[in-house]
């Protein structure tokens, strides 16, 4: 019971458009976008920039080095946010002009990398209708992949997924986020009604609603850890009232980590009375290359997260982060200046903080505290 647990957690996880026409068994290209129409045009982008990818490419493909830096860390759990619905839904949402979905015959992708929780509540999980959700729930849930965040009601979708480990604590994910993000009022569940866990506000209500949801969960041991998609997609300003909500989830809600996306890179994190707070982790695979705009975030460099956690208090005993790029959709590991870039980026957005980011011998970046 007193061994670390580690955990494995990154960014956005984008397996639909581009990259879900790579894969085996790619869905219906045709795309209701205001400029483009067909979901090959992305990977002729791609291929535009960084050369001609054969296809089909194999399940694990996109996931390249990363598999090998799972494999050398062998993490307990293994957390994504799926910014994809695995359908075969035409039922597109109008109101939206970006629509991801993936295939469900290419739900071995995931499978790959051996994936444990795909958090849910984002903006593109019901990119296909409630159709689309339900199916993506239901292939999550026939792969062994536990989901939290999104349900056929308010309930469960602000159910945690549970991940026990043998002789070892649980992990507790719960799953929520904002309108910030892009997701629309009209995805938040309810009582009767399908849909992902959105927050209506930061205030002291709702750390108190999250604390009940974990007084139900938390055995003790367990880690406990909020996932939350919020904030906009470019720059590196961190709101005062998106602080100001993590240390109340860490202060009142029993909350060990706090896992935050929706920045298309990562943003600054930081260590809270020992408990780790990240409040970006940035894309990790979209299919975004070729795209130009916003080069200077440079959005093709993305980290993985590896945490090692003391169980009996939930504190924070380690944090690596291996840098690596997207290329050819397929991550790769970053190379030494690129290392480095990011280390000097999230070290100065991490200063206000008191954080220190330090680039180790093996080109990892380790946060000290």
């Amino acid at each position: 019971m007193n061994t670390p647990i580690k955990l494995f957690l990154c960014g956005d996880v984008m397996t639909g458009r581009g990259i879900d026409q790579l894969l085996p068994c790619p869905s219906d290209p045709q795309l209701h976008e205001p400029y483009v129409r067909n979901a090959n045009s992305y990977v002729e982008l791609g291929e535009d920039a960084n050369g001609v990818i054969p296809k089909p490419v194999s399940f694990d493909y996109i996931w390249g080095d990363a598999l090998a830096e799972l494999d050398k860390a062998a993490p307990d759990v293994r957390i994504i946010n799926l910014e994809t619905s695995v359908t075969t839904s035409n039922d597109y949402w109008l109101d939206k002009g970006i629509h991801y979905r993936m295939h469900p015959q290419n739900i071995a992708c995931l499978t790959a990398a051996k994936i444990d929780c795909c958090v849910l509540a984002n903006n593109h999980v019901l990119d296909w209708g409630y159709a689309g959700l339900t199916e993506t729930l239901n292939t999550l849930s026939n792969a062994h992949i536990k989901t939290a965040g999104a349900g056929a009601n308010l309930p469960e979708a602000q159910s945690p997924a549970i991940v026990a480990m043998p002789a070892k604590s649980r992990v507790i994910v719960i799953s929520c986020g904002t309108t910030s993000s892009g997701i629309p009022v009209e995805w938040a569940a309810k009582i009767g009604k399908a849909g992902v866990y959105l927050l209506t506000d930061l205030s002291r209500k709702t750390v108190e609603q999250i604390a009940a949801i974990v007084q139900l969960s938390k055995r003790p041991g367990d880690i406990v850890m909020l996932s939350i998609h919020w904030g906009e997609n470019w720059g590196y300003a961190i709101r005062q009232e998106h602080v100001e909500f993590a240390h109340g989830l860490i202060d009142c809600a029993q909350v060990d980590i706090l896992h935050g996306h929706s920045s298309h890179h990562p943003i600054g994190l930081e260590v809270y009375k020992e408990k780790l707070i990240l409040y970006g982790c940035g894309d990790f695979l979209n299919d975004y290359e070729g795209i130009g705009g916003h080069e200077h975030y440079r959005s093709d460099l993305s980290l993985m997260y590896l945490v090692s956690i003391a169980p009996a208090t939930g504190k924070l005993i380690a944090l690596e982060m291996v840098p690596m790029q997207i290329k050819r959709f397929r991550l790769k590991r970053a190379s030494q200046q690129d290392a480095h870039w990011l280390q000097r980026t999230l070290e100065e957005h991490s200063r206000q903080f008191n954080g220190r980011i330090e680039l180790t011998p093996g080109q990892t970046l380790k946060v000290v505290y």
